[in-house]
């Protein structure tokens, strides 16, 4: 589970950036980063860590 959040988190971020170099989504883009802020916040703040 901990590996999805953190899949999700980054391909979150990629398509983030993508919006910025592509300019095409608007506010869709800062949703997504939000998005993936949340989880980032929700991980570290559950504990759970897989080395």
């Amino acid at each position: 589970m901990v590996n999805l959040i953190w899949t999700a988190i980054v391909i979150l971020v990629i398509f983030w950036v993508l919006g910025f170099a592509i300019n095409i989504g608007g506010n869709l883009i800062h949703l997504l980063l939000v998005l993936a802020v949340i989880g980032l916040i929700y991980n570290l703040l559950t504990g759970r860590r897989v080395l």
